[in-house]
């Protein structure tokens, strides 16, 4: 038992995972991060940087995964991913390099691969490594979902590479897809962020100061102002429970350069989450923090 719970979960249950993840992006990350940290279901082996479509972004995705474990003081293994999109950078970075190693492990305990950004280091691997592909269950917050579908915007984390999002969505690996009406829904006040989160210790401050900061900025001229869709977390909390969510298994997308979903027949099956539950993916967030924090 640890970070305030007085409570574990079977060993038989628990299960490695490795967060992929543009941190340093937009304010969500983060607050995903922390959550797959203070649970004990989530054994993290790592956690890689991604990048997010521009020049140096993934060493600031480091940056920032940094701070949060220097806040919360753990030691957890973190890693640089790829510089830029499949394209654009071929040198095998360190933290593709993890994820193969940590793919071809021996355990009974399974891989899960929380992909909360561009898929270029999980499709790097893949395409270096081919015999991973069935080894890990990808679960990743992309794409508009089930084919057909037109893009009412464009699609960040499919967008930010095109390639890499289709390799992995034709790989055959067990994927499952939260794609943007699903995502978008896990919606919090700045103000309920202020109040219950922020009075969580160093890192609690550090969620809120990111937000507040990031919400003023150029950057966050798509948001609505004085609330926030934490839409990265459904990755940790459907890790730690499956059924949080409704489901179904469709054929695989083709991610258009509109980021548009096409109709593509020869594709296998993946896992499409139709919803999830915000209420209890928001709570369980906060209160581990409390408990985290001796706030209870």
């Amino acid at each position: 038992m640890k970070n305030g719970l007085q409570f574990d979960v079977p060993d038989y249950k628990k299960i490695r995972v490795i967060i992929d993840t543009d941190a340093a992006c937009e304010a969500d990350d983060p607050f995903a991060i922390v959550q797959a940290l203070l649970s004990p279901k989530l054994l993290v082996q790592g956690i890689i940087a991604e990048h997010f479509n521009a020049p140096g972004s993934v060493q600031e995705s480091y940056n920032e995964i940094r701070t949060i474990l220097d806040a919360m003081q753990m030691e957890v293994p973190a890693f640089l991913g790829q510089k830029g999109k499949l394209e654009e950078d071929q040198e095998l970075s360190e933290g593709v390099q993890f994820l193969i190693k940590e793919a071809k492990k021996e355990s009974d305990k399974p891989l899960y691969v929380l992909c909360q950004g561009a898929i270029t280091n999980v499709a790097m691997a893949f395409r270096t490594c081919p015999e991973i592909i069935g080894k890990v269950t990808v679960i990743w917050i992309g794409t508009h979902g089930e084919a057909p579908c037109e893009a009412s915007f464009r699609e960040f984390n499919a967008g930010n590479d095109i390639q890499a999002a289709n390799l992995v969505l034709q790989s055959g690996t067990d994927l499952w897809l939260v794609p943007s009406n699903v995502y978008t829904t896990i919606t919090i006040g700045i103000a309920e962020i202020q109040r219950r989160i922020a009075p969580c210790g160093e890192i609690g401050r550090h969620l809120f100061t990111q937000m507040i900061e990031y919400n003023m900025s150029e950057g966050a001229g798509w948001t609505q102002g004085e609330s926030w869709s934490l839409g990265d977390s459904p990755a940790i909390a459907l890790a730690i429970n499956p059924g949080c969510g409704h489901y179904k298994y469709v054929k695989a997308p083709l991610v258009m350069e509109d980021t548009s979903s096409a109709v593509c027949e020869d594709t296998p099956q993946i896992r499409l989450y139709t919803d999830v539950d915000s209420r209890y993916i928001l709570e369980d967030l906060i209160a581990k923090l409390e408990l985290f924090s001796g706030r209870e």
